[in-house]
């Protein structure tokens, strides 16, 4: 197939770029910049100039390809809402599409896909409009919940700068918040299964089945940074950190048993206190 692909100098979206490649996938990878453009080719890909707000180049793509994968998001940015849903409503143009999503979506004690989410009471309300724009246009939802592996991750590496900078890592309340985690190469799997194996109007949890505590995690975090793990009452923390609160693992086993899907690279954790965060 003829994939057009966003986010595909960006962290999940490169890993995604290669597993398309080493699928046999011809891909078409957006590139805002020189720079971008470079690394996608690096990749494999044929670079399209052009950003999010580009919506002829972006309905372009998607009519010239056989599927679409939308990987590019900015969690950080403000602006995201606004430039997401036009650039959606131009590359919904009824082909097979596969959407990244976030757990942040769901609410207090939600864990299922079947479970309704709430702009009101989502960590990321935009990723929750988008989703249903998504959906409606017969497309497939993946639900990511932390990112890890290679290096990267923004959470990781904002928390391991943190402690290494302040020698104090933070987590808020007793640290006893639940999180699901999923290995970037194991997502990009599922990423080429869902293109591979359709189905239209469904969403997935993403996860591994790795579970881990926020305080466990400010605990590796802190041991690599040469610091010490900081409980914070939710008036201490920075609003970026508000996040930390929130509590909830995610159950994959619907992507497990549609797909075929078999995550096996290192759970968090170990992934953290291994060498692939050595120069992070």
């Amino acid at each position: 197939m003829e994939i057009f692909l966003t986010g595909g100098s960006g962290y999940v979206g490169g890993v995604v770029l290669e597993h398309l490649r080493a699928a046999g996938h011809r891909v078409r990878a957006l590139a805002r910049s020189e720079r971008a453009a470079e690394q996608v080719a690096g990749r494999g890909a044929e670079p399209v100039r052009g950003a999010l707000g580009d919506l002829g180049v972006l309905r372009a793509e998607a009519e010239r390809a056989d599927a679409v994968v939308h990987t590019a998001v900015d969690y950080a940015d403000p602006a995201m809402a606004e430039v997401e849903g036009p650039a959606l409503e131009a590359m919904l143009v009824g082909k097979p599409f596969v959407y990244t999503s976030t757990g942040l979506v769901y609410g207090p004690g939600q864990r299922g896909e079947d479970a309704p989410v709430d702009p009101g009471t989502a960590a990321q309300p935009h990723k929750v409009l988008g989703e249903r724009a998504v959906l409606a246009a017969g497309g497939t939802v993946l639900r990511a919940p932390l990112v890890h592996g290679r290096g990267g991750s923004g959470l990781l590496l904002g928390l391991l700068a943190f402690g290494r900078a302040q020698k104090v890592v933070p987590y808020l309340g007793d640290g006893e918040q639940t999180w699901s985690a999923v290995h970037v190469d194991d997502l990009a799997d599922l990423f080429v299964l869902a293109l591979e194996k359709p189905q239209p109007g469904r969403i997935f949890n993403a996860a591994s089945g790795d579970t881990f505590r926020i305080g466990q995690l400010a605990r590796v975090i802190a041991e690599r940074a040469g610091g010490d793990a900081v409980s914070l009452s939710p008036e201490q923390a920075p609003p970026q950190l508000g996040v930390l609160a929130r509590d909830g693992g995610m159950d994959g086993s619907l992507a497990r048993e549609t797909f075929g899907w078999a995550p096996s690279r290192p759970a968090l954790l170990d992934d953290v206190r291994g060498p692939a965060y050595d120069a992070a």
